[in-house]
C-alpha cells in the first residue's frame, strides 16, 4: 500500500513539473501579447457577427444595407490585420497552410470556413442583374479581345498572345472570374471587368477609333463584336460581358499593351505580369510613371493617396507593420500582393484550357 502511494506521490510531481511550464507561459504574456490576442479574439467576433447577419438578412429576404459588402470586408480585413499583429507578437500561433494560400502568419486555417461564407454571401450580394447578358465563351473571350487589341496595337503574336493570358488574369483579379457581377462594396464599379460609367464610356470611343483596323485583323471576331453591340443597345454595357471586357481593356490596357515586349524582360514570370496590370486598375498613373522610368522594380510610390489605394485592394492592408508603411518600391508592391496568387494562378489554369494550339 506504501508502495502504491510512493509511485502516486511520485506520479504527481512528475505531472506537475511536466504541465508547470505550460502553465507558466499561458500566465507569462506580456502586456503586448495579452493586447494582440484579445484584439485578434475581438475581431474574430465581430467578423463571425456580421456573417452572422448578412446571412440571417439574405435568408430572409430582408433589404441589405447601402454596399452591404462594405462592412464584410473591413471586418475581413481586421481579422487578417490582428492575426498578423499577434503572431508578430507569439510567433509560436503561426500554424499551418491554409487553402487560400494566405501566409500563416496572416491567416489561422482553423477559421476557413468563415471565409468560404465570406465568399457565399458576396455571390449573392453581387449576382448579376436579371437583364444582364451572359456569353457561354467568357475566358475565350478575354483573350479574343485582348490578343486582337494587342495585334492592332502592332505586337508580334508572342506578345500579342502574353496580352490575352494578363487579361484573363484581370477578369479573375477583380470577379474571379464570374461575368456580369455587381460590387458589394461599390455603387460605380460593375460587370466583368468592374468599370465606372465614365471609363466605359472611354473604352467604347477608343475601341470606334480602332473598330476598322480589328475588322482587317481578324473578321469573325469584328462580326461577333457588332452583334454583342446591338445586343447591348439600350442597355448598360456593362452588363454585356463581351462589351465590358473590350471596353475595360481599351480604357485601361490597350496603350499599355505596346509595353509587354519589355515588361516581360523585366518580369519573366506570367502571375509577376497579370500583378503589373492589376495595379493599372488600381493606381494607374504612378504604374504608368514606374514602366517609364526605365527602373519598374526600383521605381518608389510614397503619394499617402496611392498607398492608401493599395491598401484598399489589399495590398499592405494587413498588420500594424504593413499599415505603417509610407512607401513602397514596385517591387515590394508585387512582392506585397500575395493575396492576388491564387486567383492568378486559376487564370493560367484556364489559359491553359483555351489558349491557341
Amino acid at each position: 500500500m506504501g508502495s502504491r502511494r510512493l509511485a502516486a506521490t511520485v506520479f504527481a510531481a512528475v505531472a506537475f513539473f511536466v504541465a508547470a511550464p505550460a502553465v507558466g507561459q499561458q500566465r507569462a504574456l506580456t502586456p503586448k501579447q495579452s493586447e494582440a490576442l484579445a484584439t485578434y479574439e475581438r475581431a474574430l467576433g465581430d467578423f463571425k457577427s456580421i456573417l452572422a447577419e448578412r446571412r440571417r438578412q439574405i435568408d430572409a429576404k430582408e433589404p441589405l444595407p447601402n454596399l452591404p459588402g462594405q462592412a464584410l470586408y473591413l471586418a475581413r480585413v481586421a481579422v487578417i490585420s490582428s492575426y498578423k499583429d499577434l503572431t508578430d507578437a507569439m510567433p509560436s500561433r503561426i500554424g499551418r497552410p491554409n487553402k487560400f494560400e494566405i501566409p500563416p502568419a496572416y491567416f489561422d486555417a482553423d477559421i476557413e470556413p468563415l471565409i468560404d461564407e465570406y465568399s457565399k454571401l458576396f455571390d449573392v450580394m453581387e449576382a448579376p442583374p436579371a437583364n444582364a447578358q451572359n456569353s457561354p465563351t467568357p475566358f475565350k473571350d478575354v483573350v479574343d479581345l485582348a490578343t486582337v487589341i494587342a495585334r492592332a496595337k502592332g505586337l508580334a503574336p508572342e506578345h500579342a498572345a502574353a496580352a490575352g493570358r494578363i487579361s484573363l488574369g484581370l477578369f479573375f483579379a477583380e470577379t474571379n472570374g464570374k461575368q456580369n457581377v455587381r460590387n458589394g462594396r461599390s455603387n460605380t464599379y460593375m460587370g466583368s471587368f468592374q468599370t465606372g460609367p465614365s471609363e466605359d464610356r472611354n473604352g467604347r470611343r477608343k475601341w470606334e477609333a480602332i473598330k476598322g483596323e480589328i475588322a482587317a485583323i481578324d473578321p469573325a471576331l469584328s462580326a461577333r463584336d457588332d452583334k454583342e453591340e446591338a445586343r447591348a443597345r439600350g442597355t448598360d454595357h456593362r452588363f454585356n460581358h463581351w462589351t465590358n471586357v473590350r471596353d475595360g481593356l481599351m480604357n485601361a490596357h490597350a496603350d499599355v499593351f505596346r509595353e509587354i515586349p519589355g515588361i516581360v524582360k523585366t518580369l519573366p514570370e506570367p502571375i509577376d505580369q497579370m500583378k503589373l496590370f492589376e495595379l493599372i486598375q488600381i493606381v494607374p498613373t504612378p504604374t504608368r510613371s514606374a514602366l517609364k522610368s526605365g527602373d519598374l522594380l526600383n521605381y518608389r510610390v510614397s503619394s499617402p493617396t496611392i498607398m492608401k489605394h493599395l491598401r484598399n485592394n489589399s495590398i499592405f492592408a494587413f498588420g500594424q507593420a504593413d499599415r505603417a508603411r509610407s512607401s513602397a518600391s514596385f517591387r515590394e508592391i508585387l512582392a506585397a500582393m500575395w493575396l492576388f496568387n491564387r486567383k492568378f494562378e486559376k487564370a493560367m489554369a484556364k489559359y491553359a484550357e483555351i489558349k491557341p494550339r
